[in-house]
């Protein structure tokens, strides 16, 4: 069986307002609810045939100099979109993206 590249598998980190607000949940005091989050998730663009599992191993080898250890991978299919280009109607590719948790203290960023 061929081993895929990691970057075959996670395509991009996708940085969305919502994303960034899943990242800073672990730095949130000041919210009862979300004071229990302390592992911070980050979300990625990923092949569509890839499973969770192989999503793990490629993020932990894709970030093995910050030394991260997944906890667990949560996978979202999006559906293709219709939009319109010049009058015409076309349709905007879906993906799939993951939301991976780290261990608590993990991060993929510089500390500021």
């Amino acid at each position: 069986m061929l081993k895929k590249s990691p970057y075959d598998v996670v395509l991009s980190r996708h940085v969305t307002e919502k994303a960034r607000v899943l990242e800073q949940l672990q730095h949130n005091a000041s919210n009862p609810s979300v004071k229990k989050c302390k592992s911070p998730k980050y979300v990625f663009i990923v092949d569509k045939r890839a499973n969770k599992q192989e999503i793990a191993d490629a993020i932990e080898e894709i970030y093995s100099e910050r030394n991260v250890k997944v906890v667990s991978v949560n996978t979202v299919n999006t559906k293709p979109k219709e939009r319109r280009m010049r009058g015409r109607p076309g349709m905007k590719p879906g993906f799939k993206k993951a939301i991976v948790t780290f261990e608590e203290g993990d991060s993929i960023e510089d500390k500021v």
